[in-house]
């Protein structure tokens, strides 16, 4: 059910009144849309002391467990851990029931974000998420660890992504193409030289905020930490695939500001991290018993069978880091020109920098009269291993991804 900004206004004064011990006292409220495909419930709140906050409630069990794993995934930024961050990550600072859902209340991140297919080549957003993410991706794995947070080797990405593709051949729904095309690449052993490092679980570059600094678009902050795990860094990068005029720009942008060894196949696993997206929609339709998504996913998976039909084979370097490099190395300078690409996407309206505020904001005072459910801080989400990453349910982004691979957007 929607609830209305004010109830959910409500619900984050009694949460930091808990919290801090101290009213709060709301000006403004306004509902805050996300593109979370109608997952939560979310507002904008504004206090008195100038502050804005995000109030979120989610809709579903799904989504839910989904807050869940985000909540431990945050408590996990200690303050040392955020001073090593190049950019800002959300603060949960109270939680409420409400409903029957459990309302967070966290710290709101103001800038613009950019889906990947809008993302242009050259010097820019494009390279400011790729260094974030290589940011991200040198985080000492002790923190992953320490927070009982999930952790795979290379061994068991390996074997994870054989075991999905067994899964989505076992529906017979698979185009034999795909098959072999995956299953090659599965038997290379150097496709899979994984440095493990501390990954977002296949982070979509929509989740980060950026801000425009003298013209030049730099990532501020992170919205999306559920995914919080040590695995293949390749996974992060999938993305890169719905934006082939910047893949070169990413990965060279991406080498450079990573602190390892390189790793010269990453663009090839990506890649094929990116493919088996469809292979885990074909998979969740298949077991969840659902014809409709099974049909779509068998309708998708077609579709890119024969667009990679004349493909080079997943692991013969069609995307390499010194062609990455070199191709960046022929970009100008940054200059005013070349990199405000933030307004130039129609994903986007410009005036809507600040987070998505849907409307207006409404008026309103402090609103304890409003009765909420008794507030629970003690709950906080445990850190039980998450489910194997062919067992999570696949977003819209996969089938979004390849429809704009193939044209049928």
């Amino acid at each position: 059910m929607a609830r209305s900004p004010l109830t959910l206004a409500a619900a984050a004064t009694a949460a930091l009144s808990q919290a801090s011990g101290v009213r709060t006292s709301i000006t403004a409220v306004g509902r805050l849309s996300e593109d979370a495909a109608g997952r939560y419930d979310s507002a904008l709140v504004h206090l008195d002391d100038g502050t804005r906050l995000v109030v979120r409630v989610p809709e579903s069990d799904e989504a839910d467990a989904d807050a869940s794993r985000e909540a431990a995934a945050l408590a996990a930024l200690t303050p040392g851990v955020r001073a090593m961050l190049p950019f800002r990550a959300p603060e949960i600072l109270g939680r409420a029931r409400i409903d029957g859902r459990t309302a967070q209340v966290e710290t709101h991140l103001s800038g613009y974000r950019v889906d990947a297919a809008h993302i242009p080549p050259g010097r820019g957003v494009a390279t400011a998420i790729a260094t974030a993410i290589a940011g991200i991706h040198d985080l000492p794995t002790s923190i992953v660890h320490s927070a009982g947070l999930p952790s795979r080797s290379a061994a068991q990405v390996r074997s994870d992504t054989e075991r999905l593709l067994d899964r989505a051949e076992a529906t017979g729904r698979l185009p034999f193409g795909l098959l072999r095309r995956w299953s090659r690449a599965i038997a290379l052993d150097g496709l899979w030289n994984v440095e493990p490092t501390v990954t977002l679980g296949g982070i979509d570059p929509s989740a980060f905020t950026v801000v425009d600094v003298d013209g030049v678009p730099i990532v501020d902050g992170l919205l999306s930490w559920g995914g919080l795990s040590v695995g293949d860094p390749a996974e992060d990068l999938r993305w890169i695939a719905s934006a082939p005029d910047a893949a070169a720009d990413v990965v060279a942008a991406y080498a450079g500001a990573a602190g390892r060894s390189p790793d010269t196949m990453i663009a090839e696993r990506a890649r094929l991290h990116a493919e088996l997206e469809f292979a885990k929609w074909l998979v969740h339709g298949h077991e969840s018993g659902s014809e409709s998504v099974t049909t779509d996913a068998v309708a998708l998976l077609t579709s890119l069978d024969e667009s990679v039909r004349d493909e080079p084979p997943i692991g013969s370097g069609t995307v390499s880091i010194d062609d990455a490099i070199a191709a960046l190395g022929r970009v100008p300078a940054a200059t005013t020109e070349s990199v405000d690409t933030s307004m130039q996407t129609d994903a986007y309206d410009p005036g809507m920098l600040d987070g998505y505020e849907d409307d207006a904001p409404e008026p309103a005072t402090s609103r304890t009269d409003l009765e909420t459910e008794p507030i629970e801080f003690s709950d906080w989400p445990g850190t039980d291993e998450a489910p194997a990453a062919e067992d999570r349910d696949p977003d819209d982004a996969a089938k979004n991804a390849l429809r704009r691979w193939t044209g049928t957007a």
